[in-house]
């Protein structure tokens, strides 16, 4: 290669790779709306090809457990029964609870707690890394999702949802490290934090000090703050420390595959209130300098 030609090849190298470093550079400082618009946008086109995609994997996983699950039939049979003799006893005992509970609720004219209606939705896409941890959900505004629902599954707490399009919806985990849910810990309702962390094993914060708090003990949501009702199961207490306390969530974010999306019907759980547009933001701030002009004009008079 010519000497000329080879330089003419470098120069040009370096001059693409600072275009591109000042791309990346403009990108970063784009409007994170518009990203997020964008990104949304993205999520909403991708669902349906993903399902599409997924669908022949799902129904070869399904013909293997399937055919592992014929070959323990005979054991599946028999913990059933035990399980089925072991839910009976509990039965009764709820049931005799539940009369005694709508009784004590009469007597005191408890006010009734609000009902949650369901969606189901179908988890499409997985985007769990080093700095996020959140999945794609194959629901958005056309089947009512709203930012700020709880999602569920039917061994507790899954996340909540912090992104809506028309057909998909982002569901922010419990432990990603944006994530921050009020809980209640073991017999004794031991105030607490629940930090997600970006890890499989999210810690307590803002705990009590001299808190009673042991391995095994359950950890449910609080209700305090707003953002989720209380009751809802999350896990269990992993690990007791001198500064340290961890939780093992009751989901497995690995066999995720279809959640329920709660509505409770109060405009108070959904915390997340929509970012504000460009087009909002001229009238906002002049509606704060108005605010402002008119506050220091009350304090002349005075």
């Amino acid at each position: 290669m010519p000497a000329a030609l080879k330089s003419f090849f470098h120069w040009f190298v370096y001059a693409g790779l600072v275009v591109f470093a000042g791309g990346l550079m403009l990108l970063g400082k784009a409007d994170t709306i518009l990203i997020e618009r964008l990104r949304l946008k993205v999520d909403d086109v991708a669902v349906p090809v993903l399902e599409v995609l997924s669908e022949p994997a799902d129904a070869l996983a399904r013909v293997l457990e399937g055919a592992q699950r014929w070959i323990n039939v005979a054991d599946e049979n028999a913990r059933l029964r035990e399980e089925r003799e072991r839910l009976l006893r509990w039965q009764a005992i709820a049931q005799r609870l539940e009369v005694e509970n709508a009784g004590l609720r009469q007597l005191l004219k408890v006010v009734p707690e609000p009902q949650a209606t369901y969606r189901s939705a179908r988890v499409v896409a997985d985007s769990t890394g080093v700095f996020a941890q959140s999945v794609l959900i194959s629901a958005g505004s056309l089947a009512g999702i709203e930012r700020g629902q709880n999602v569920l599954t039917g061994e507790g707490l899954v996340g909540r949802i912090v992104g809506v399009s028309a057909r998909a919806s982002r569901v922010l985990l419990i432990t990603d490290l944006n994530s921050r849910v009020p809980v209640f810990v073991g017999p004794s309702n031991v105030r607490a934090v629940l930090a997600g962390d970006n890890s499989e094993r999210p810690k307590l914060v803002h705990i009590v000090p001299g808190a009673a708090i042991e391995p095994g003990d359950l950890v449910v949501t609080s209700g305090i703050a707003g953002g989720f009702p209380p009751g809802l199961p999350v896990g269990s207490i992993d690990k007791v420390d001198d500064e340290v306390v961890t939780v093992t969530p009751n989901i497995d974010r690995n066999r995720l595959e279809y959640v329920r999306i709660a509505d409770y019907g109060m405009d108070f759980l959904k915390v997340d209130a929509p970012l504000a547009t460009k087009e909002e933001r001229p009238s906002q701030a002049a509606g704060n300098n108005l605010g402002g002009e008119s506050a220091q004009r009350t304090d002349a008079r005075r």
